[in-house]
């Protein structure tokens, strides 16, 4: 066989990976745990960076109380001098109806709301019961038709509770009904405190994928008992194609214990290119952000692949090896 037969043979048998989209959360998740303040225009500067990575979905805000995440409580100012990079999707968390007034008035293109699949976990961290949850997503969904704007709901602790342990998957199944119901146009599984297993997340995904296409799912895991890639992989094998990451593996929950950080987007981007799986970011420029990071912070990052290097990052051969 010749070399053009050959790289034929090769191409036809290679296997096809659907792209795996990619949400950056940094400037949302990664950043609201931070005990040391970053500056609006560091943040912004930040957004700009990643609009230009490759990225076509950004959270880059929240809108909720100052008092409860004052990480974040330059939402406005953040989202009113972000450049607006053409093809990219602004995303803001938004905890209530205030928050998403707030969110339409800094023009977010779309709204995140979030509710815990455990009792004690919304409790904690959105301050009522996941009733009242739900009647306030309502409020928000009859505000937002008609905007233009897009609604995305997430489903915390969708794989298991600090508080309450594992959950019970038939009762996630029924909050994401609820949430296509009241006109929810997409739906986030996370995995609030990295509690899944591959097998469990592949169940499922399974499950939620008979209800809505890939195009309408997200899921959102953290590496905090180091599954998160595993979890990607089993979910992406399952037929999700979308995936939040933070760019270093920032973030974490400050309302449930041991909430570490999040998959970290240049490990997940470097996984997908050593396996073949495209995404269409450019992992030369994560690489160049996630080393920025520690200066930006004052700490440490969790990212690996910003220590290591890529594979194809090769060392000389040390003097006294040639000698041997």
């Amino acid at each position: 066989m010749n070399d053009a037969s050959h790289a034929m043979s090769h191409a036809m048998s290679a296997p096809h990976f659907d792209k795996l989209i990619v949400q950056e959360v940094a400037p949302r998740d990664g950043l609201q745990i931070e005990p040391t303040w970053v500056d609006t225009a560091d943040k912004i500067a930040l957004i700009n960076a990643l609009s230009t990575a490759g990225f076509t979905r950004i959270e880059a805000g929240s809108f909720v109380s100052p008092k409860a995440i004052p990480a974040l409580r330059d939402g406005e100012a953040v989202f009113q001098q972000i450049g607006r990079h053409p093809g990219v999707i602004y995303v803001a968390l938004v905890p209530n109806l205030k928050g998403a007034e707030r969110a339409l008035a800094s023009r977010a293109d779309e709204l995140n709301l979030v509710m815990s699949a455990s009792q004690a976990h919304n409790r904690a961290n959105m301050r009522m019961s996941c009733e009242s949850s739900l009647i306030a997503f309502g409020d928000i969904v009859r505000h937002v038709q008609g905007s233009g704007v897009l609604l995305n709901a997430t489903v915390a602790t969708a794989f298991g509770c600090p508080f309450e342990g594992r959950i019970d998957e038939d009762r996630v199944i029924g909050i994401v009904d609820a949430y296509r119901e009241m006109g929810i146009e997409s739906v986030t599984l996370a995995d609030t405190t990295g509690m899944a297993n591959p097998r469990q997340v592949a169940r499922l995904v399974a499950r939620v994928l008979e209800r809505l296409p890939a195009s309408a799912l997200t899921l959102h895991f953290h590496n905090t008992r180091g599954l998160g890639l595993a979890n990607v992989l089993a979910a992406y094998d399952a037929g999700a194609r979308r995936f939040d990451a933070a760019l270093g593996g920032l973030g974490g929950c400050p309302f449930a214990p041991g909430a570490s950080g999040n998959i970290c987007t240049e490990d997940l981007v470097n996984l997908c290119d050593e396996m073949g799986i495209p995404t269409a970011i450019d992992l030369e420029k994560l690489l160049v952000l996630s080393r920025a990071l520690p200066a930006l912070l004052g700490h440490d990052v969790p990212g690996q692949l910003a220590k290591a290097g890529r594979n194809r990052d090769l060392h000389a051969v040390p003097e006294y090896v040639l000698q041997i």
